[in-house]
């Protein structure tokens, strides 16, 4: 599992994070405050606060590729 804090700032930025999230076939969860979507749900993604970084939580052991697609949107 692995764990990193994104931030979707504009309409493109959720399109594009739901087009690389797709791609993948680990499950991939967003959390903000207590709500919990799947990543892969704009309608999920446009019910939690964008204003502010969001938690990404990916299951699965090898999610490199995924982090490496994901850059872009990754906060410290």
């Amino acid at each position: 599992m692995t764990t990193v804090n994104i931030q979707l700032k504009t309409l493109e930025d959720v399109r594009k994070f739901v087009n690389i999230a797709t791609k993948y076939d680990t499950e991939i969860d967003l959390s903000s405050g207590r709500y919990v979507v799947d990543a892969k749900s704009i309608m999920g993604i446009f019910s939690l606060d964008l204003l502010a970084p969001i938690k990404l939580t990916a299951h699965g052991d090898n999610v490199d590729d995924l982090m490496a697609d994901i850059k872009p949107f990754i906060v410290e």
